[in-house]
């Protein structure tokens, strides 16, 4: 199958398009390289724009008309820059969003797998989230998210188009075959701070550490990112066998939650970490950062029983990918 990938040159992205053609499926990838990389598009079909361009996407579909699926990407990402600059954050995640999938519907492209985040979830006793979990965005970046999930509904109910939602938490890790990884040099995402902070260029800040958890700091659901990859082949191969299969009164949106099933705090990451590193790193326990929660895990019962899929990858997995993907890194992107 051919698949529409926006975003397709940046973390998450590029390692979907490479399992998607692990498995034998073409990617052809929009990304205006704002934040993605140029060089993660080599060898691939790529073309150079805005998601919003309904230009750019005339000429997409005239040259790939065998186009079946859209896997939306495209977004800034990064909690606290939302909430110093909530602007950028709905302009490109909204307001260009809303426009692509009109345009994506008025092309002929009916069938959306949407990247969406559980941060928009609320606290829950215990932590972990099911799809039916309440929500509560708490940043701008969050709430972006959660507005293109209404989005995407309304229109799969007013426009007979079909979209599905993955809800997901913290990737971590490489591509196993280090075809991509983690390409910002200055990353703000916990494990590449630990890989900063192992390099000897920084002290990792374990933000926030008296939240009501078993040990104060935060809980994530660290996945890797190559299971997360395999999810989204999962839900292009199973698009419409999970429809079938979904108790939702013949809707044509569905929510998935992606994730390993079992909670690690920041700290329980740092200790693996160090583990697998050999040695410790330097460390400080700071105050949480704008926009910061006490976190979450996903229950996977329904990415199970939908797409056939669950989380196969350990963190320690995850963590060794990272730091083999940073000796290589700068061998494959020139900053």
């Amino acid at each position: 199958m051919k698949i529409l990938v926006t975003g397709g040159a940046g973390y998450i992205g590029s390692t979907v398009c490479s399992a998607l053609i692990d498995k034998g499926h073409t990617p052809v990838i929009l990304d205006s390289l704002v934040t993605g990389r140029e060089e993660f598009t080599r060898g691939k079909i790529f073309y150079k724009g805005d998601i919003a361009d309904r230009g750019i996407l005339e000429k997409i579909f005239k040259d790939h008309p065998d186009i079946e699926y859209t896997i939306h990407f495209a977004a800034l990402i990064v909690v606290p820059d939302s909430v110093e600059r909530p602007y950028d954050y709905y302009k490109e995640n909204v307001a260009k969003s809303l426009e692509l999938f009109k345009n994506l519907k008025e092309l002929g492209c009916s069938n959306i797998i949407f990247s969406s985040s559980a941060s928009i979830y609320d606290d829950v006793e215990g932590f972990m989230v099911t799809e039916k979990s309440p929500l509560n965005p708490r940043s701008p970046y969050a709430r972006t998210k959660y507005m293109m999930e209404m989005v995407l509904r309304d229109f799969c109910e007013a426009y007979d188009m079909k979209g599905i939602a993955l809800r997901y938490f913290n990737p971590i890790g490489a591509d196993p075959k280090l075809r991509s990884g983690v390409h910002v040099q200055f990353p703000s995402h916990v494990l590449g701070k630990l890989v900063e902070a192992a390099a000897g260029d920084s002290t990792f800040k374990i933000t926030g550490v008296n939240w009501d958890t078993r040990d104060g700091s935060g809980v994530r659901d660290f996945i890797h990112i190559w299971d997360l990859a395999q999810a989204h082949v999962k839900a292009i191969e199973n698009f419409e066998e999970a429809f079938k299969k979904a108790d939702n009164g013949n809707s044509n949106y569905l929510v998935i939650n992606l994730g390993t099933g079992k909670g690690v705090t920041v700290k329980e990451l740092v200790s693996a970490f160090e583990k697998v590193y050999g040695k410790p790193i330097k460390k400080e326990e700071t105050d949480p950062r704008p926009g910061d929660v006490p976190g979450s895990y996903a229950n996977g019962d329904t990415a199970l029983q939908l797409l056939g899929w669950k989380a196969e990858k350990s963190i320690e997995e995850g963590i060794r990918d990272a730091l083999k993907w940073s000796d290589i890194r700068e061998t494959i992107i020139k900053y």
